[in-house]
């Protein structure tokens, strides 16, 4: 290399002597042998400030080739102006966003997702927009799920459309919630404020209460995306099968999904299923007044929840519970469960599997066995696959088993009195007297984590002395019972 040429260029990339005039080159060098380019590097990059770090190690590749091209200073300075400038805009962002409750861990994520609102130079609209949606009453968690959802909200033009349009459904009482779903499916589908005060009015004339009104359009906003006859006609089913004005309002409220629901594809088959396993439609029409989160099944779900309790086979009491209400009960709460477990990771073959092993898990309730998972998979760090090697585990008390057990065994592998590591199967399936046998007996100071044996001893099943009022009576006996006792053991001789 020309050492003129280097002492030019370590002088050009030196941060003190570096006038904006120049600007450093690095291109790849050529193979004389083949006369072409070698591509050390994809492109040339210009190195326009440089700290001396990074000239050392820039140097240190000796390899490559230095020239100087004259630089424009003008277009250096438009680019640190245009970054100072959005950073600005940025930081008055972020502050303008985070004062009106947006989270701080949120903001990054959301600015860099939605850069046209740094485009603006003005944030007074947006200020407006934040203003008006803060004036719906809508709660600081909706308008924050709301801005990150459907961004487009923001649109000042569009909330004054809003804000005139509200005005006109404070005769409905409608919540704040139904207020932020309208927001969002309007943007989304650019529906007029005046179409769904239309809609309103429909769903009001079919003689839903309000708090039916707000159940279904908290639940299922876009039915305001559906015009009269397709509600009609799930009003009419449901009349057609027998059941009442306040069943239908009922199953409305409790499960507004099933407005969405198609009348041929969908519930008509539903409802053959039901009656294919010999249920009556009496009790069809009382199940789903009961409970009408039925109508949810998918076509075939009843009828393998069934097959399931049928082929069980598990102790007589335990059948007793789980059939305890009816055979179309049983079916509805083995769907519960299986979709349960699959919300925590397991398909639904797994799920089912883990049922028909451990019929118990059908007789606790969701609440319980959500909780039982959270401990397996947060606290005792288990994958909740294993529970399709281990459904012990589902079926057994949480606070008398698991739990005590669990402590035991933590205390041990942290003192290092485990000579090799404990599994779910290892923790749960033994007995209690085994369990207590192998892990707690060797070590007194388990003795309170476990709770179950303290002492060493076996607790007594029964008070002490219960015993003497088992004990026949004893009475006096007389001379005349010992001779008539002695009379009847000579006739035996």
């Amino acid at each position: 290399m020309n050492n003129h040429l280097f002492v030019l260029c370590s002088e050009l990339l030196n941060y003190e002597t570096f006038t904006g005039q120049y600007a450093v080159t690095i291109e790849p060098p050529v193979d004389t042998k083949s006369n072409t380019a070698r591509k050390l590097l994809p492109s040339p990059m210009a190195f326009t400030l440089i700290n001396r770090t990074t000239r050392h190690r820039v140097f240190a590749k000796n390899r490559f080739f230095f020239s100087t091209k004259p630089y424009n200073s003008q277009i250096l300075k438009l680019s640190f102006s245009n970054e100072k400038t959005n950073y600005r805009m940025q930081i008055s962002l972020a502050n303008l966003l985070q004062r009106y409750g947006f989270p701080p861990s949120q903001l990054h994520s959301f600015i860099s997702k939605n850069q046209f609102l740094l485009n603006s130079n003005n944030l007074n609209d947006l200020d407006k927009s934040l203003s008006i949606l803060l004036s719906f009453k809508i709660t600081q968690k909706s308008l924050v799920s709301l801005i990150n959802d459907c961004p487009g909200v923001l649109d000042v033009q569009f909330l004054k459309k809003w804000e005139v349009g509200v005005l006109k459904f404070g005769d409905l009482g409608l919540t704040p919630l139904v207020v932020r779903n309208f927001l969002e499916l309007s943007r989304r589908f650019e529906i007029d404020p005046d179409g769904v005060f239309h809609t309103m009015k429909v769903l009001k004339g079919l003689g839903f209460s309000e708090g039916t009104l707000n159940r279904v359009l908290e639940e299922f906003p876009r039915v305001i995306l559906m015009n009269e006859g397709e509600v009609c006609r799930k009003i009419e089913f449901f009349e057609g099968i027998g059941i009442s004005g306040e069943g239908i309002e009922r199953i409305f409220s409790f499960f507004p999904a099933v407005i969405g629901f198609d009348v041929e594809d969908r519930l008509k088959p539903l409802l053959d299923e039901f009656c294919h396993w010999g249920f009556g439609e009496d009790m069809i029409r009382k199940e789903i007044v009961r409970e009408p989160r039925v109508l949810s099944m998918e076509l075939g779900e009843f009828s393998r929840c069934l097959e399931l309790l049928r082929s069980l086979k598990c102790r007589e009491p335990i059948k007793w519970k789980i059939f305890g209400e009816g055979a179309f009960r049983a079916g509805f709460e083995v769907k519960l469960r299986v979709d349960c477990l699959c919300k925590h990771g397991l398909i639904r073959r797994e799920a089912f599997k883990v049922l028909w092993k451990e019929p118990r898990v059908m007789t606790y309730r969701i609440e319980d066995i959500e909780k039982k998972i959270e401990f397996l998979v947060h606290r005792m760090k288990f994958n909740v696959h294993c529970l399709v090697e281990v459904p012990e585990f589902l079926g057994v008390n949480f606070d008398k088993h698991i739990v005590p057990r669990y402590n035991v065994i933590g205390y041990l592998r942290g003192k290092g009195g485990l000579g090799s590591e404990v599994g779910l199967k290892d923790l749960i399936k033994p007995s209690r007297l085994r369990f207590y046998n192998l892990y707690v007996k060797p070590y007194p100071e388990c003795e309170k984590l476990y709770g179950r044996f303290s002492g060493g001893e076996v607790k007594s099943r029964h008070p002490v002395g219960l015993w003497k009022l088992f004990k026949p009576p004893s009475y006096p006996e007389s001379k005349e019972d010992v001779r008539n006792m002695k009379a009847f053991m000579e006739t035996l001789v």
